[in-house]
């Protein structure tokens, strides 16, 4: 993993450097889940739907609608959701408090396991369907490309997604080194700058002052009293 700090990134407010941010296995699994799922999107909703001999539209899946409208569902919220983390992962350095690095580790986890398995249904699901499409049903091919296509890069969004995953765990099992971050960043504060020091520049240290007493004092014990002679 790269970086180094809390959950694979530095301290907070260092200066992203967008080419070493572009080169990232991160980055590229994003862009490629970001195509993937347009074409899944895309090829549903362009020619997906074929309309035989009447003015009604069918699925070209079996005439199963419900694999249309679950292929497209899958698709565009994939899309959004990797436009949002793309946008999270590059502000991610930037976020100087750990509980919320983590809260964010945390729903990455979790959004792109859970998407993992609806990608793997979706692959399941319009293969099945398609299998069951007959000829009969599709006059001179139509939409033939796009349900293989949708199939094809739904089947590809599996590994995508699942890498993602992959990284987002290790990203959270890289855990915080707490040097790298104050009490104001743990508690979500802005950090606060120390004192500066009285030392001179170069770096010496004074010397201890021995203790002085208090001026007005004698060192020599109090006179005895006399009695006056008459």
């Amino acid at each position: 993993m790269d970086g180094v700090g809390s959950f694979g990134a530095g301290r907070a407010g260092t200066t992203i450097d967008p080419i070493a941010f572009a080169k990232q296995p991160q980055t590229i699994l994003r862009v490629l889940s970001w195509i993937f799922s347009l074409v899944v999107f895309a090829s549903i909703v362009n020619e997906g739907y074929v309309n035989i001999g009447s003015e009604r539209l069918h699925c070209v899946f079996n005439k199963n609608a419900d694999a249309c409208n679950y292929g497209v569902f899958v698709g565009l919220v994939g899309l959004l959701a990797c436009s949002f983390f793309f946008l999270l992962d590059y502000k991610f350095s930037s976020i100087s408090s750990v509980k919320d690095r983590k809260k964010a580790i945390m729903l990455e986890i979790g959004f792109s396991g859970f998407w993992t398995f609806l990608y793997f249904v979706s692959f399941c699901f319009l293969a099945n369907q398609w299998s069951r499409t007959t000829p009969d049903e599709l006059p001179l091919n139509q939409g033939a490309d796009a349900a293989r296509a949708a199939i094809a890069f739904s089947f590809f969004s599996i590994i995508t997604w699942a890498g993602l995953t992959v990284r987002a765990v290790q990203k959270y099992l890289l855990g915080t080194d707490m040097t790298l971050f104050t009490t104001e960043h743990m508690d979500g504060g802005a950090p606060t700058q120390p004192y500066p020091s009285n030392s001179p520049v170069g770096g010496t240290t004074e010397t201890t002052e021995t203790y002085q007493s208090p001026p007005f004092t004698e060192n020599n014990a109090a006179p005895t009293y006399q009695v006056p002679i008459y």
